[in-house]
């Protein structure tokens, strides 16, 4: 699927030009692993006057540790909803801290408790490691809900790109363990076909995330899985053929991007399997549209889809637990 430029929605134009000549530059699994050292480096400031940011270490079940961040509302409420937020970057690259733009838009509407894994990138293990980070921090929650400030019955996931296809992954992994519920799932523009076969995955050159980029973050995290007719549904959702069961959804995606026509079989597997799933496609926009261009009209919209969503969420199912 070739793009042009003019089909780009024209406040996110001049931004998708600059970032196509780093797509140029980029575009190979050494400058993944560069841009992954530099992550590594990478500290930001997190607290400010809207929440509060913590850091912990939680144990792996081999005894190794992991840290979380954990972002608050500053209004020390008990009983508040948790959201396990996974952050993006093709699995490859990305830390916790960029996922400070989804918490406080949501602690803008609600009161609640986001917290990120520092899970492991597949650039220093490919799956399940990712996958396994995702679910013990999920047990960690769970298991810490009362400390944490957070109602157990009401733990939420989502997750952007790589971390939106880990939310889908991990939701068919939690409803298979039995261990734990999950009673809403965000997975946006979620990265969760490697086979790349749909229409908008083939020979996509749209900015930040194309054909290439995806080609080699789904080499990288598959290992010597990648290529082969038996990736298991944990590893790449798409592949699943039971979507009962999962709880309600609300994702969103650009019309540009690589995984459109991924993420809208995703949403019509889920429909006709009787999942709640509350679904927007914006027009003119490329992969992580929201995030790279976050004061865009096209971007505000986006945010107030999610949040109204996450809204409904919070109030549909506290009630049902009431």
């Amino acid at each position: 699927m070739k793009i042009k430029s003019t089909m780009i929605d024209k406040d996110l134009r001049t931004y998708g030009r600059m970032i196509k000549i780093v797509n140029n530059l980029c575009n190979n699994n050494l400058s993944l692993r560069l841009m992954y050292k530099l992550g590594k480096k990478i500290k930001l400031k997190m607290n400010d006057d809207s929440m509060e940011f913590i850091e912990k270490k939680i144990s792996r079940k081999d005894g190794s540790m992991m840290r979380v961040c954990i972002f608050k509302s500053k209004t020390k409420k008990e009983n508040l909803p948790g959201v396990l937020w996974l952050h993006g970057g093709g699995y490859a690259i990305g830390t916790p801290y960029q996922s400070k733009l989804y918490a406080k838009e949501f602690m803008k509407v609600r009161d609640c408790i986001v917290v990120v894994p520092d899970y492991r990138l597949s650039i220093e293990a490919p799956y399940p490691a990712a996958l396994e980070d995702s679910y013990e921090t999920l047990l960690w929650m769970k298991d810490h809900a009362k400390k944490l400030g957070i109602n157990e019955n009401q733990l939420m996931v989502g997750g952007d790109s790589a971390g939106g296809g880990l939310t889908a992954a991990l939701t068919l992994y939690a409803r298979d363990k039995k261990e734990v519920n999950i009673a809403f799932q965000m997975p946006l523009y979620p990265m969760i076909d490697d086979r790349m076969i749909t229409e908008s995955a083939r020979d996509n050159n749209a900015p930040v995330w194309n054909s290439k980029s995806n080609y080699n973050g789904w080499k990288l995290y598959l290992g010597n899985l990648f290529g082969s007719p038996n990736v298991p549904c944990y590893a790449a959702a798409a592949r699943e053929k039971d979507y009962s069961n999962l709880p309600p959804t609300v994702t969103f995606v650009g019309d540009l991007e690589p995984f459109r026509d991924e993420t809208i079989q995703y949403v019509e597997n889920l429909k006709k399997a009787g999942v709640e799933v509350q679904f927007k496609m914006y027009k003119g926009c490329f992969h992580g549209f929201d995030q790279m261009c976050p004061n865009a009209e096209v971007s505000q919209k986006s945010f107030t889809f999610l949040t109204n969503s996450f809204i409904y969420a919070v109030d549909h199912y506290y009630a049902e637990q009431e």
